[in-house]
């Protein structure tokens, strides 16, 4: 299986909280950063059990959905927004990198950014940045376009 196809049903076993297909996929040495908290996630047992134990989700399921992947690498996605989506997915070998929008429980649509690095075809490092979307500072409205 080719790196991109495993980052791609990595993205939809998170989507669909498989727990097995993720549990699958990790490495044995996993390990997860998430540098905006400084939190180190050790194992696919404390990943997973933090999608089960995330507040606010229903049954550990935070309800998100990964309709498709679209594209080959370096090609950006401009679907409908769902909870959980990839927008754009470029990478080759071990080394990938997906952006997307998620929709958490309590409504809010925030933008993540995911770094992942494969070894043996299994995820192996991966950091995660979140970021809540922002009002555009009226200084640079002259120098910018909005969307």
């Amino acid at each position: 299986m080719s790196g991109r196809a495993v980052v791609e049903r990595y993205a939809e076993a998170l989507a669909k909280n498989d727990t097995e297909l993720i549990r699958q996929l990790l490495h044995p040495d996993y390990v997860g950063r998430y540098p905006q908290s400084g939190e180190v996630i050790r194992g696919p047992a404390n990943l997973v059990a933090i999608g089960e134990h995330y507040p606010g989700a229903a049954g550990g399921n935070l309800g998100t959905d990964v309709r498709e992947v679209r594209g080959q690498d370096d090609q950006f996605i401009t679907p409908p927004i769902p909870a959980w989506h990839v927008i754009h997915l470029a990478g080759s070998g071990d080394e990938f990198t997906l952006t997307g929008t998620i929709r958490y429980p309590n409504g809010e649509i925030w933008h993540s950014v995911v770094l992942i690095t494969l070894r043996n075809a299994k995820v192996w490092r991966e950091t995660d940045y979140f970021a809540p979307p922002f009002e555009m500072p009226e200084w640079r409205a002259p120098y910018v376009e909005r969307e």
